[in-house]
């Protein structure tokens, strides 16, 4: 939101400067993201008065005008404005003078020629100051500009705009009032609010208003205001209050709104009141009624959408946008001034649905003060009463006061202020910091009983209270100091042991990647497979691309590999750590911790001696730096996956203790031709399972001071006998004191019978409590040899 520090100064002005005010406001949550002049530098530019307007004897388009600049002579100055006239006033920029231009560098005036007739300066419009343009040619100011005066003294163009970054719970400091409100509370001085009152009611004129959407709109008032003076023009001071608030101005009755709704915050809608027939009527829409929007654009209505209407039909979509039927023009003299607060839920999302976005929904969307109608009303009558001579009628209050917002009073126990911020702050001064911000406080016993003013919805609980203490007393002055901590021995280590899974794959050469947990249908139908399960589309997406709940990690990790692709990076290697979501619709999602990663490109960087292309097994290695190296062959298995969207032959089901927790393998080619994607490796696990495994490693054991008995075999077995088969049969025989088991030597060619393959194993034997007997060792022995004669029909080779 951007708005005036001068305007701000007339309410309460702090003896800061606009460095330190603006400092102030960040602090006490209400980021300063810009603060610069109304317009760029510029000099030598004063008020005129042209005093001749003569044609120009060589060129149609272009006037001699003679300029009155208060120098006591007058000034030649050949203008090619369609506007110009005798009497005009209208900034002159003099010889010398400089102008603001894009780059910065300033464009100088100089004495010149324009078709044989000379030309001392220049007249200026709008944009040749740095202001928006509002008609083609001069920017005519006011006939009591004085003559001769600075044109940044006079139009205020050095005051400053602060740009407030307003976050989504502060809806009350979308206006000068609430920004004034916060300084006086900071320093601890009185508001000083410009005095409003009901005009008088010349009129017995009333609007007839109904209100059947109670819920959406238990408040509503609308008045009558006729006999309006359109020639009258809007004041120099509403001027300069929306121009240094970085708006531009258009005509009274519209510069009137915007000027309430920055002052106060309280959007105001005019209607013709000529163009409305029967009653005003604030209702939902029909499903299939259509309305023309001020910006001409043409809109169906789907039936949620809160619309004010009359018996002809839409007038406007409530708290968005008005209609075109009912549109004010430069020639209505007869109004009905709106003034309204609308449910912020019935608001939220509307807009956007019809791609709008407006300064009415993105304060009724945070919430509007529901006491502040009456009071914007009254301001906005009063300023058009009093400036254009207007007869105003009788104000129509329709009110639910079951359907407003309750203030319910919250109870902050006073030693909770220490126990959360760790200082000692007097009560009178957390008092006088609620109270200020506008909270009824009473002390009973030890606590403050503290009621919210209509304007915070944000207030419900008693840490929302410390917040405000604490922003407000100013966090520089909480001082620093060491957090008295209790040892908890519970501790959840899940993120410690998660960010050991995530070093270990920056060890192996991957980087983080965090993404939304939306994503593009398009992408998870390339991606589908029945063992995936269900895709959540979302009802409201923030964007086309990002349009359902991932199923995959691999979903996000994907548009990310082609974004360095295409940017020349033809090695790359991602892992991320999120949800993945599983469900048609929101009662049936389930979210899983998921790991997942990627990898395109060789195996080493380009600058590496004998180079390769990754393969599976190199995905295997980068997926077993996971898991703890004593667990990796004695309780997890791989098999053949049969996943859709994973190439047949070079993909795997990776089970732990028998229970599948994902897999890995080569992205199909058919999909990676589709994505423009060269061969391409992925993974994805469950994050539980691998934590579990983590947290038995980190477990501290005491290892074994006797000695290791170690007894190689060598076997000859069919070569379509799986290893870990064999692993785990040597396991299962070999009894509980075998510590170790790896495969040393596969030997399959000469001398070896067709079909058959020689695996040669180290068998490791450890008791953790004495020396272990040959005898043991032995028996041992023998049960794994008879183990494997009997199971796979294994023979011993002798040599």
């Amino acid at each position: 939101m951007k708005i005036s520090e001068k305007w701000l100064r007339q309410w309460v002005n702090p003896n800061n400067s606009s460095t330190e005010l603006a400092e102030q406001l960040t602090m006490a949550g209400l980021e300063i993201d810009d603060q610069y002049p109304v317009a760029a530098p510029c000099q030598g530019v004063v008020v005129g008065q042209i005093t001749q307007v003569a044609p120009h004897p060589d060129a149609d388009k272009l006037r001699v005008t003679q300029v009155d600049i208060g120098s006591g002579e007058l000034l030649q100055i050949v203008c090619g404005a369609p506007n110009v006239y005798e009497g005009m006033k209208a900034p002159v920029a003099t010889i010398g003078a400089v102008l603001p231009t894009a780059d910065g560098q300033g464009f100088k005036i100089k004495k010149s020629k324009l078709r044989g007739i000379e030309s001392q300066g220049m007249l200026c419009g709008a944009s040749e100051i740095d202001l928006p343009d509002v008609v083609d040619g001069l920017l005519e100011l006011s006939a009591d500009a004085p003559i001769g005066s600075d044109i940044r003294d006079y139009l205020g163009l050095d005051a400053q705009i602060l740009d407030i970054s307003i976050t989504p719970n502060r809806g009350d400091c979308f206006s000068v009032r609430g920004i004034a409100r916060e300084i006086s509370v900071i320093n601890n001085l009185a508001v000083t609010p410009p005095a409003i009152t009901a005009p008088a009611v010349t009129s017995q004129q009333q609007q007839a208003v109904t209100v059947t959407a109670t819920e959406a709109c238990p408040r509503y008032l609308a008045q009558p205001l006729s006999n309006i003076d359109r020639s009258v023009q809007t004041p120099k001071w509403l001027q300069d209050a929306l121009i240094q608030s970085g708006l531009r101005s258009h005509n009274f009755l519209v510069d009137v709104t915007n000027y309430v709704l920055l002052e106060l915050g309280q959007p105001l809608h005019a209607f013709d009141a000529d163009k409305i027939v029967g009653a005003i009527q604030v209702r939902f829409a029909n499903a299939g009624e259509t309305l023309v929007l001020l910006n001409e654009q043409t809109i169906t209505l789907t039936g949620d959408e809160l619309v004010i209407a009359d018996d002809e039909g839409v007038l406007a979509l409530a708290g968005i946008m008005g209609g075109m039927r009912s549109s004010v023009t430069d020639s209505t003299t007869n109004i009905v001034l709106e003034s309204a607060f609308f449910a912020p839920l019935n608001i939220a999302g509307r807009a956007r649905r019809f791609g709008l976005h407006t300064d009415a929904s993105q304060r009724f969307e945070r919430g509007v003060d529901f006491e502040l109608p009456a009071l914007a009303l009254n301001r906005a009558a009063s300023l058009i009463v009093d400036i254009a001579v207007a007869t105003a009628g009788e104000v129509t209050t329709v009110t639910s006061a079951e359907n407003l917002p309750a203030r319910n009073e919250i109870r902050l126990p006073i030693h909770k202020v220490k126990d959360v911020l760790g200082i000692d702050i007097a009560v009178e001064e957390m008092t006088r910091i609620l109270t200020q911000l506008g909270f009824t406080v009473t002390q009973a016993e030890s606590a403050l009983l503290c009621t919210p003013p209509s304007y915070r919805f944000d207030m419900s609980i008693k840490e929302d209270l410390i917040e405000e203490i604490a922003r407000i007393y100013g966090y520089d002055n909480i001082p620093m100091q060491l957090p008295y901590l209790q040892v908890n021995m519970a501790y959840e280590d899940s993120a410690d042991l998660t960010l050991r899974l995530k070093l270990a794959l920056v060890d192996a050469g991957y980087m983080e990647a965090v993404s939304f947990s939306f994503t593009d249908a398009k992408m998870e139908a390339l991606l589908q497979d029945d063992a995936l399960g269900e895709v959540l589309t979302l009802a409201n997406p923030i964007s086309a691309d990002l349009a359902v709940m991932r199923r995959t990690l691999l979903s996000s990790l994907l548009p990310s590999v082609q974004y360095n692709l295409n940017r020349q990076q033809s090695r790359i290697r991602f892992f991320e750590t999120g949800l993945s979501f599983v469900g048609q619709s929101v009662s049936e999602l389930v979210q899983t911790p998921s790991l997942a990663m990627v990898a395109v490109g060789d195996v080493w960087p380009e600058q590496a001696y004998d180079n390769r292309a990754y393969d599976f097994y190199d995905l295997k290695h980068d997926v077993e730096q996971l898991l703890p190296s004593e667990f990796a062959t004695t309780r997890v298995r791989y098999e053949r996956s049969n996943l859709a969207f994973l190439h047949p032959g070079q993909s795997a089901v990776l089970y732990i203790d028998d229970v599948r927790v994902g897999w890995l393998g080569q992205l199909h080619p058919s999909i990676a031709q589709k994505l423009d994607l060269p061969a391409t490796w992925a993974a994805q696990f469950d994050l539980s399972p691998l934590l579990e495994l983590a947290r038995e490693k980190s477990a501290v054991q005491t290892p074994s001071k006797y000695p290791q008995v170690r007894r190689d075999i060598a076997l000859i077995v069919d070569a379509d006998i799986e290893l870990q088969v064999l692993e785990s049969t040597i396991r299962q025989a070999a009894g509980d004191y075998l510590t170790d088991l790896w495969l040393f030597d596969v030997y399959q060619g000469d001398n070896m019978p067709e079909g058959k393959r020689s695996l040669a194993f180290a068998l490791v034997w450890q008791d953790a409590q004495q020396t272990l007997a040959d005898e043991t060792v032995k028996q041992a022995f023998d049960k794994v040899v008879a183990a494997l004669r009997e199971q796979h029909q294994a023979q011993l080779r002798d040599s």
